[in-house]
């Protein structure tokens, strides 16, 4: 299936969507296209740009307080598919809360980590200044740029210009 990177009217990147709904986006005025293919659509009587990347032309605000569901792929892309406390690669990599659920610890990007199963073990049920473990980074919410390299199989390099840090997001997954 063909996609199509959906940009804001500011040109700061959303989503996602597949060639039918960006050409349906535009049909209806409600986006324009920013970077076409050489190759048209085409139907029975017409022939149309096809969209490789289209920008909406009325603002969509997303409130800054709102996050998208964890989810253990996003969670492992963004912190590189190693363990946040010692940094092995392993293939038993594990979800783990800093602050536990026990002790009053929420399922937010700020407090879920990936961890090692051995980690994730040693840890326990305790907060991290009753252990002698250290987080190797701050975790953060992922940026909007991580969801789009997962949700696309290969990235054009048309869209690269309307990605700010696609590098550290390809890295990552």
């Amino acid at each position: 299936m063909e996609r199509v990177l959906v940009l804001n009217a500011s040109y700061e990147p959303l989503n996602v969507c597949s060639l039918r709904r960006a050409h349906v986006l535009v049909w209806k005025g409600r986006a324009e296209i920013v970077e076409s293919h050489t190759r048209p659509l085409r139907s029975a009587c017409a022939t149309f740009r096809r969209p490789h990347v289209i920008r909406l032309v009325t603002y969509v605000r997303i409130p800054r307080g709102v996050t998208r569901r964890i989810s253990r792929r996003v969670l492992f892309a963004r912190d590189d598919w190693q363990c946040a406390y010692c940094g092995s690669e392993s293939h038993r990599l594990t979800l783990d809360h800093v602050v536990p659920r026990s002790r009053g610890g929420t399922s937010v990007w700020e407090n879920v980590v990936t961890s090692c199963a051995p980690c994730n073990h040693r840890k326990g049920d305790r907060l991290l200044e009753e252990t002698s473990m250290t987080l190797r980074k701050t975790p953060r919410p992922p940026t909007p740029v991580l969801f789009i390299r997962l949700t696309a199989e290969h990235i054009p390099d048309v869209w690269r210009r309307y990605l700010p840090g696609l590098e550290a997001a390809v890295a990552a997954a």
